[in-house]
């Protein structure tokens, strides 16, 4: 007898490489997955202006990594000393404007152009909920702790998500000819909005979603929500705060991920080269140095071995360690 409710993901017709960059925008869950591309050394950006989580903070990263004009100080905003925008996570914060405004003009630039001539977009929407800075009416991708006196929150309509995310997906059609937007709903439950509050939320999403995936450039969609609340369905796999899915929750969606859209060669590629990022993280413990050399030596060869196969994944920084060990 099963004792889960599975389900199958049929594979998709586009393929992932090394040779594919791909950009992820969206809620804490497009970082997990993401950081597994980093993990592999897939050329790869996750959130540009750090984690967003509502249809139309995303909009505004994508505006952010396209738009021509610059950062200025007047973009800027300034709370308790700390400088900040509106439009990016904490991470885009410091006591010095000129210092944040170099470093967000010189993210956009190398974002835009990883762009550009990226193949894949995966967006994943996190809340229908926004909330508005009352002093500009601008919807905002984070508060930075000022007071919440100060914003107005609201929930999205189906209708809003729908239109802004059509008018964008024209847009990336039209300027970024090679690229493949493909959709997701974040897993995390948003529970300051209570539990059925974020369930409204949620099939919002759904809903909207299920509509833009019928606009002519033809979207896709990834079902990381339904892995982990109908497929794990189980509070084992989550994470301590009972809302974030656990690393073995983590690597679960993400062998289906990689099913879904990696050949056999680039998982057994991608296998390899994390299998090289973990011995770099391997604390060598009470080893003689024979044992140490015969260590290193190995994994040297390993590594030339996936740079013979593929040239494109630079290993260097790993290779210059391990040369260190011998």
């Amino acid at each position: 007898m099963e004792f889960r409710t599975t389900f199958n993901i049929a594979a998709s017709p586009l393929r992932i490489t090394y040779y594919d960059p791909v950009m992820f925008i969206g809620s804490c869950f497009a970082s997990s997955i993401g950081n597994q591309f980093e993990a592999g050394h897939m050329p790869v950006i996750i959130n540009p202006t750090g984690t967003v989580y509502n249809p139309v903070s995303i909009i505004n990263t994508i505006d952010f990594v396209t738009g021509r004009a610059d950062f200025k100080l007047n973009d800027l905003q300034n709370y308790n000393g700390k400088w900040f925008s509106f439009d990016h996570y904490t991470d885009f914060s410091s006591t010095d404007c000129n210092e944040l405004l170099v470093r967000i003009n010189r993210t956009k630039k190398h974002n835009a152009k990883f762009l550009k001539s990226a193949k894949y977009l995966f967006i994943t929407f996190g809340t229908a909920r926004v909330y508005r800075f009352l002093e500009t009416g601008k919807i905002v991708s984070n508060c930075h702790k000022v007071p919440a006196s100060r914003f107005s929150d609201e929930l999205l309509t189906v209708e809003e998500i729908v239109t802004l995310w059509s008018n964008k997906l024209d847009w990336l059609e039209t300027h970024c000819t090679e690229l493949k937007v493909i959709f997701s709903i974040s897993p995390v439950r948003h529970l300051k909005d209570g539990a059925h509050g974020n369930q409204v939320s949620k099939s919002i999403l759904f809903l909207a979603v299920e509509e833009l995936l019928k606009h002519h450039s033809a979207p896709g969609y990834f079902p990381a929500y339904e892995l982990l609340m109908d497929d794990l369905r189980d509070y084992r796999f989550y994470d301590d705060d009972m809302l974030h899915p656990s690393a073995s929750a983590i690597e679960y969606i993400w062998n289906a991920f990689t099913n879904c859209y990696f050949d056999k060669e680039t998982i057994g590629l991608w296998k390899e080269v994390s299998g090289i990022r973990k011995a770099v993280l391997h604390r060598i413990r009470s080893q003689s140095d024979a044992e140490i050399k015969e260590f290193a030596e190995n994994i040297i060869s390993r590594i030339d071995l996936i740079v013979k196969k593929a040239p494109n994944i630079d290993l260097k920084s790993e290779r210059n360690y391990f040369l260190e060990l011998l």
